[in-house]
């Protein structure tokens, strides 16, 4: 079964930052467009920020202009830069592809606390 690998997560300041990663497989990354979402206690899984196979990106408004979602085609590799963190960032985030068709992995912690 497919699953896709989150790393990046931990401890971070209000206004801090913090870059995600998603490594997945090249059968996975070369067909689909890419996606970071996230679950925040007690909340549903969200989409915060999705990207094409060209790197076009589009984000919820909630992350618009503080995150940034980029791609390394021949890395196999999804990033989330998170610039200005806020508390309500805090949340599991987990990528997958957009629309989201693969197992979800175990996903990566981020909290935003002072």
């Amino acid at each position: 079964q497919v699953q896709l690998a989150e790393s990046g997560g931990g401890l971070v300041r209000p206004g801090g930052s913090l870059t995600l990663s998603c490594a997945a497989p090249e059968s996975i990354f070369s067909i689909y467009n890419m996606g970071w979402y996230r679950q925040a206690p007690g909340k549903q899984r969200e989409l915060v920020a999705r990207i094409t196979k060209d790197g076009r990106g589009n984000y919820a408004d909630s992350v618009k202009g503080r995150f940034t979602i980029s791609r390394h085609n021949a890395k196999n590799t999804v990033y989330l830069i998170m610039n200005s963190l806020e508390s309500e960032d805090t949340a599991v985030y987990y990528c997958n592809t957009f629309p989201a068709q693969v197992n979800w992995g175990q996903g990566t912690q981020v909290t935003v606390s002072s």
